[in-house]
This record gives structure tokens, C-alpha cells and sequence, in this order.
């Protein structure tokens, strides 16, 4: 019985060895190149933001913008970004308090920062007039700076019509 327990031991420490030594190998990122170098010098976008789809816990989407609006900024490209929020993404808007009651939590909205961060940026955030009617959201349910359009179809059709290029998220 002793042996079999010094045996087992001396399989861990040589297993753990071994795994330490793949893994300490493994810690330098792979070079990325980049085969299509891409910039933009005007960058009039519209994010259709209908359905919170997430990355851990945090909605895919706002990594996206976020992304592309610290490129645009980088590139000095002109033109505008838009985010339309509407459907089940709706709620990513909201204030503290309505976050609250809506989300049935006490932590008010963990997104707000975010969202504030990319408002500074020049990013409009828009809320679908009908999703807040059919939610009985008025104005000051939302973060402040977010503006509330007639409804997210008639708002995405107007945009690309006008040259805009649609992101469906």
C-alpha cells in the first residue's frame, strides 16, 4: 500500500514538473501580421443593437464599438457612429434605478461606464421610441446623453438611406 501511495506521489510531482515546464514554454504571444492593412478616413456607421449577446459579462456588441470608435478616433477619420438600441439590448441604457427594477438586481447598470466612455468619444447612443413606449420608459429612465428616436426600423432605414453603413449586432 505504502508503494502505491509513493508511486502516485512521484506520477503528481513529475506530471506538475511537466505541466509547469509546458506551460512556462507557452507565454510569448504569437506575432500577429496583418495581411490587409485597413484604415478608414470617413466612417459614417450605424450599429443596429437589437440583441445583448455577451462575452463573459459583457454585452459583444459594446466591445465592438468601442473598438471601432477608438480606431476612428485614431485614424482622424471624419463622420459619425451610432449605436440604435432597441429589443432585448434596450435595457443596457437605462439608469441606475430603472436598470434596478427592470433587471430585478440592486447594482445599478454595470454598462453605464462604458457607455458614458464612448458617448465622450462622440458615439450618439439611441433608444427605439417604440421599444421604450412598449417598456413604459420615458426620458429620464435613461442615462443622460442618450436620445430617443421614433422607432429603430424607421431610424436604421433613414440612416442608410442617407449613406450610412449598417452593423447588425
Amino acid at each position: 500500500m505504502q508503494r502505491y501511495k509513493v508511486l502516485t506521489l512521484f506520477c503528481i510531482f513529475w506530471l506538475v514538473i511537466a505541466t509547469g515546464s509546458l506551460s512556462a514554454q507557452d507565454n510569448s504571444e504569437p506575432a500577429l501580421h496583418i495581411d490587409v492593412p485597413t484604415t478608414l478616413e470617413k466612417a459614417n456607421v450605424v450599429i443596429d443593437f437589437g440583441h445583448a449577446v455577451y462575452l463573459g459579462d459583457l454585452p459583444f456588441a459594446l466591445a465592438d464599438v468601442n473598438l471601432l470608435a477608438t480606431d476612428v478616433h485614431d485614424w482622424s477619420a471624419k463622420g459619425q457612429i451610432i449605436v440604435v438600441f432597441h429589443g432585448d439590448a434596450a435595457y443596457l441604457i437605462l439608469n441606475d434605478e430603472t436598470y434596478d427594477a427592470n433587471r430585478h438586481v440592486s447594482t445599478g447598470n454595470p454598462y453605464k461606464k462604458i457607455l458614458n466612455s464612448l458617448m465622450a468619444r462622440g458615439v450618439q447612443l439611441e433608444l427605439c421610441g417604440a421599444t421604450a413606449k412598449g417598456n413604459r420608459w420615458e426620458n429620464a429612465n435613461l442615462l443622460p446623453g442618450v436620445k430617443v428616436n421614433v422607432n429603430a426600423m424607421v431610424r436604421l432605414t433613414q440612416l442608410e438611406q442617407e449613406g450610412y453603413t449598417m452593423i447588425y449586432e
